[in-house]
């Protein structure tokens, strides 16, 4: 059985006054929020030596926080043989293109058939246990229905080293690129959203944009409009850069500023009848395609061994490239 291993962290002057849980959540996101709750009720983590299991206790600047990882429990989940599209393996390392429709992890009501599990077949007891029992290896996660690239961590030295390159930017060169079909066309070639997002107030499981949420900022810039026969937008395929990453951030960001991507139930329902105006090949494409028009297509991370910075592209999966050929067939692109 390993040591138990240790994270500290201290406390900046902007975040003197939030709550431990708040601040260990925005500054550790190898561990999800409710084990890291489970971790200070357990008497794992200390402020300046001192142990503290109450979640809601205030911070101070200068406050050193410890935490404390047990050994990694056998992960419960068992490995299935599910196939996966891999694009990079080393033995600190797995990418993979994950298809849209495959849950990340385990959850309610998706207990079997996640990516989870078949890495668990796949890299067997390699996978590095920060993560927790259902979530072996994983260091950032795609909506069930978004397709792309993810890394997987094999190692808790390369879980870390990952963990902190999607929190502060400045220890690589991160960057993380989605390409979104969207509803109508923004009035210029490229911006920046910068609108903190939150727990939506009435639906647990959705975002908002929120005052006192926590910092977002997604980059965007128009690759291609689609229009219509009135010569107006209909639809545009954008390019997007995340400089955070919050849950559903491209998704909830892009609805705030009135352009939500297609196919997306969530936060696009409003504009089911703008389908109206879509010719006919795209309007069956659209609804064929069943999920949100959403790919994570670019990649770059450095390497937590080597140092060496790798990138890795995907193309536009088959639904997306036939609602791309269809939107080419019936409107007259510009």
């Amino acid at each position: 059985m390993p040591d138990s291993a240790t994270d500290t962290i201290r406390i900046v002057a902007e975040e003197a006054g939030d709550r431990l849980d708040r601040v260990l959540a925005a500054r550790v996101p190898a561990l999800s929020r409710s084990r890291l709750k489970a971790l200070i009720l357990a008497g794992q983590v200390a402020i300046d030596g001192r142990t503290i299991r109450d979640p809601a206790v205030r911070v101070n600047s200068g406050d050193v926080i410890t935490i404390t990882l047990p050994p990694p429990e056998p992960a419960k989940p068992s490995g299935e043989n599910i196939p996966l599209n891999i694009v990079y393996e080393d033995d600190a390392l797995i990418v993979i293109d994950k298809p849209a429709g495959l849950v990340v992890h385990p959850a309610a009501g998706h207990a079997k058939g996640t990516l989870v599990n078949a890495l668990i077949a796949h890299c067997g007891d390699s996978l590095s246990g920060i993560g927790g029992v259902k979530r072996p290896g994983i260091v950032h996660r795609l909506d069930k229905d978004t397709s792309g690239l993810m890394v997987v961590a094999k190692t808790d030295k390369a879980h870390r080293a990952l963990s902190k390159q999607f929190v502060e930017k400045a220890e690589g060169p991160l960057e993380r690129g989605y390409l979104a079909f969207v509803w109508g066309a923004p009035d210029r070639p490229k911006g920046t959203i910068d609108a903190t997002l939150d727990r939506h107030p009435h639906a647990r499981d959705k975002r908002a944009v929120r005052e006192g949420g926590r910092h977002a900022v997604t980059h965007w810039q128009v690759l291609e409009r689609f229009t219509g026969a009135d010569g107006k937008p209909v639809a545009s395929l954008l390019a997007c850069t995340l400089e955070t990453g919050r849950t559903h951030q491209i998704r909830v960001h892009l609805a705030h500023i009135g352009h939500p991507i297609l196919g997306d139930e969530t936060y696009g329902a409003g504009f089911k009848t703008k389908a109206s105006r879509l010719g006919p090949r795209a309007r069956a494409a659209l609804e064929a395609l069943g999920r949100q028009a959403l790919h994570a297509y670019l990649l770059v991370i450095k390497h937590p061994e080597t140092a060496e910075n790798l990138a890795f592209r995907s193309e536009l999966p088959g639904d997306l490239r036939r609602l791309r050929d269809a939107f080419a067939a019936d409107i007259r692109k510009s």
